[in-house]
């Protein structure tokens, strides 16, 4: 099986060496567990490190935000966009219809292999219907996959909440799973994450600490994580 390297430090050893290729993956948890990094990191890499080109598509966060906020692990996202190897866009969610069309013609104007799309949480406030979300998720991993794009979709887990995602329709759709929190113990805040599942492919199903520092997300593979 033909994987992707995420490039984020630990995160590749509990995928048993990369994403399996052309994958959609959910990446769920409260907020404050760094997903946006996660996903940025992951299209960062994916053209420094592996000259994959990507996209990222925001229901959220305009594009100087997410770029100024990532200055700080030193990655400049307007240098690649000048480049022609990523691509920012923001794209108003009561529109979603539209989006796909333009989501599918930058990917193949800059040859992106890797999507970030942050996040369904925002979509579904639009989408009210259950079966109308899971159509629409369906529809926009079929895009990805006959692009053959290695892709990452954001999800939010409600705080106290039970389930894995917001809507929990997300995690079905999804060829695999993280789910990460950032949970108090005793007199600190621990952040551990967990492969919910993994399409067609062994992985760890442990839970393991990361930590984020100045040099963005590092996973500690060979620490296991314990939350009460």
């Amino acid at each position: 099986m033909e994987r992707v390297k995420t490039g984020i430090p630990g995160l590749d050893d509990l995928l048993n060496g990369g994403i399996p290729k052309n994958q959609l993956v959910l990446v769920t948890g409260t907020s404050g567990t760094g997903k946006t990094i996660m996903c940025t990191q992951f299209i960062y890499n994916g053209v420094t490190m592996f000259k994959e080109n990507g996209v990222y598509l925001s229901f959220e966060e305009p594009d100087y935000y997410l770029k100024e906020n990532v200055k700080s692990f030193g990655w400049d996202l307007d240098k690649l966009e000048k480049a022609g190897k990523f691509s920012f866009i923001k794209y108003d969610p009561y529109n979603v219809e539209d989006v796909l069309n333009i989501l599918e013609s930058t990917i193949k104007e800059i040859g992106a292999k890797r999507i970030a799309i942050d996040s369904i949480s925002a979509l579904g406030l639009y989408v009210r219907d259950k079966a109308e979300l899971r159509r629409l998720i369906f529809n926009v991993a079929m895009i990805l996959r006959r692009l053959e794009c290695t892709s990452m979709l954001v999800s939010e887990i409600v705080y106290g909440s039970k389930g894995i995602s917001r809507y929990g329709v997300e995690e079905f759709v999804s060829d695999a799973v993280i789910v990460m929190y950032y949970e108090r113990f005793q007199s600190s805040f621990l952040r551990a994450m967990q492969l919910w599942k993994l399409r067609g492919s062994q992985h760890s199903e442990k839970l393991h600490p990361y930590k984020i520092d100045e040099n963005g997300m590092t996973v500690l593979s060979d620490q296991e994580a314990f939350i009460v």
